[in-house]
């Protein structure tokens, strides 16, 4: 499996994961549940009419954390929106339950993906892992 599998495999396998932004020098933390791979790179989802879409359009800095039978993950790096149709479509064809609130055609589906990221893998009782991607 590739690092950037693990990654995404850990997050599925999580369920939910908490990311957290930045709001004018402030911590904001809410939980989200997509995670997908296009084109190599890691892709989650949300809605431009969210706050957290206009915190990351101020500022992309972010980091992810997870909890899954005694290992956690983090992830820091930036988020880039990518606003092209097909990146939409994909995302929402791995996770076809958002469709009912969702299109990839609707100006509010937003999918971003993590650019110059590091994951660390860890756990009480082995030494930590460090994905870089």
């Amino acid at each position: 499996m590739e690092n950037i599998e693990k990654v995404c495999k850990f997050l599925k396998d999580a369920g939910t994961y908490y990311l957290a932004t930045v709001d004018e020098g402030k911590p904001r933390v809410r939980p989200f549940g997509t995670a997908h791979i296009f084109e190599g790179r890691l892709y989650i989802q949300t809605g431009k009419s969210k706050a957290v879409s206009r915190q990351l359009a101020k500022d992309g800095s972010a980091e992810i954390c997870a909890f899954n039978k005694g290992e956690w993950i983090r992830i820091s790096g930036t988020l880039v929106d990518d606003d092209r149709v097909e990146a939409r479509k994909s995302m929402l064809d791995a996770y076809p339950g958002l469709r009912g609130k969702y299109d990839e055609n609707d100006g509010n589906t937003q999918v971003l993906y993590f650019k110059d990221a590091t994951a660390t893998i860890e756990s009480f009782t082995k030494e930590p892992e460090v994905i870089k991607f």
